[in-house]
């Protein structure tokens, strides 16, 4: 399975919700999900749909792309976590 980060450089908001993630995935619970990070800068579509919703997370299932609701930046990364065990 694969967690997919929509940011773009120079994003607080996106670097912090990285650490969170690459956090958790280091733990056993999580060990086999892969997080791909994606600047939106580098694609028009990406910029277009998500210049002013960054840091956007998805889950990829069977090819599909499901929207994680943006979590509070104050949100830990024990809470971060419940909230992924619901979309994953």
């Amino acid at each position: 399975m694969k967690l997919i980060l929509y940011s773009k450089p120079g994003c607080h908001l996106c670097e912090g919700l990285q650490e969170k993630l690459e956090t958790i995935i280091q733990t056993q619970d999580f060990a086999s999900i892969d997080l791909e990070v994606r600047d939106i800068t580098t694609r028009e579509d990406w910029f277009a749909a998500y210049q002013y919703e960054v840091p956007v997370l998805c889950v990829a299932k069977d090819e599909n792309l499901l929207s994680i609701p943006r979590p509070s930046p104050r949100a830990s990364v024990t809470q971060l976590e419940k909230t992924l065990r619901k979309y994953i």
